[in-house]
């Protein structure tokens, strides 16, 4: 056979397997995903891009209805709160639909499989919110709610299906040595229950923001370490522990995103509101004036990078937009407790479910 002809064909079949490629995988802020949403009508549509507009049919669910798993922590009804329309608003992306979440799907797909939040307690926050939307699936169908030590298990017997939260907050070891407790940025030594589970969605990035004095690299003891800095290298070292433990045909990698906190009214645009406190309403349209969070920026540089496929759940843009979702002095606490970090239950969560629902149902 003519080789000038045979390497005509070999072209083609390589065009043609890469072109197939560009078409069903879609790049989102620095992990692959794949498979482009169904209800897309651009090949770049963005999920995280967007608003969030007024819907009657929310909530997804009642938070009175799962009392018995989420407690009142995160129920801001219960707390007190009267006003109700931070319940009423779904996010819109630019371009593209988010399927609405079926627990009934979801468990079917995910039969006998393990699913395990890991992080700090916005990993609670929307773990909480999932084992909720899925209760509420399957009211009937009896669960068992489990906590050992800082593992928390819920699982459905019926469909197999085990949901997970493990509170681990820096990702990375925590020691404690003469100087006291100590952050090891180049250490993951704890990490034995991440292995085995189908899907595992990591967040780190809260406790960075708060003060901590010693740090470790190597053999080298670091006091009063920019913390960013220090964010940045132990993302590196979660990011090798994943292209070097996870086999993707096995386990799907996800990392949510940098949750926003409102403390500080001048950054969508009220340089007099000092808090989170009586906000009703999201900031409207689809940008935020503050801008992006130094540590989205990390986040997306460090998983851009990575080896195995890792899909970032890209929460920013979208928490920033929702000054009224927090519980503020309804978290429980009295009045003397400002929450303006975590999310009330229903709200803004679910809508960081439904995108994982998204990309593992489709």
């Amino acid at each position: 056979m003519d080789l000038v002809w045979l390497s005509q064909i070999a072209s083609f079949l390589i065009a043609s397997t890469l072109l197939f490629l560009i078409n069903n995988y879609t790049y989102v802020h620095g992990g692959y995903v794949g498979g482009r949403h169904q209800h897309s009508t651009k090949n770049d549509c963005d999920l995280f891009k967007g608003r969030w507009v007024y819907d009657e049919s929310y909530p997804l669910y009642e938070a009175k209805n799962c009392l018995s798993l989420i407690g009142q922590g995160f129920d801001c009804q219960a707390n007190g709160r009267r006003d109700k329309l931070y319940l009423k608003y779904r996010w819109q992306p630019d371009g593209c639909n988010i399927t609405r979440f079926n627990g009934e799907e979801f468990l079917e797909k995910y039969r006998g499989k393990k699913i395990m939040f890991v992080g700090d307690s916005l990993s609670f926050n929307q773990w909480q919110s999932l084992i909720c939307m899925l209760h509420t699936a399957v009211p009937k169908s009896k669960y068992t709610l489990t906590t050992r030590g800082s593992l928390n298990i819920f699982t459905l017997p019926e469909y197999g299906v085990s949901v997970m939260e493990l509170k681990n907050g820096f990702l990375v070891d925590v020691v404690t040595e003469n100087v006291g407790r100590v952050l090891k940025l180049d250490s993951i030594s704890t990490a034995g229950m991440w292995k085995g589970n189908d899907v595992l969605i990591f967040n780190s990035y809260h406790w960075w923001k708060h003060r901590w004095e010693y740090f470790e690299v190597g053999e080298k003891l670091i006091k009063n370490m920019d913390h960013m800095e220090a964010y940045r290298i132990a993302l590196k070292t979660w990011a090798h522990w994943v292209d070097s433990n996870i086999d993707p045909s096995r386990t799907k990698v996800f990392f949510q995103g940098v949750s926003a906190v409102h403390l500080n009214g001048s950054e969508w645009g009220k340089s007099s509101v000092k808090s989170c406190k009586g906000q009703t309403k999201p900031v409207s349209g689809s940008t935020y004036p503050e801008g992006p969070d130094h540590g989205e920026e990390i986040v997306k540089t460090i998983v851009s990078k990575m080896k195995k496929p890792v899909y970032l759940l890209d929460i920013t843009l979208l928490t920033q937009l929702r000054k009224d979702g927090h519980p503020s002095i309804y978290a429980g606490g009295g009045t003397k407790l400002m929450d303006c970090s975590h999310w009330c239950l229903s709200g803004v969560p679910d809508t960081w479910n439904q995108l994982l629902y998204t990309a593992l149902v489709g």
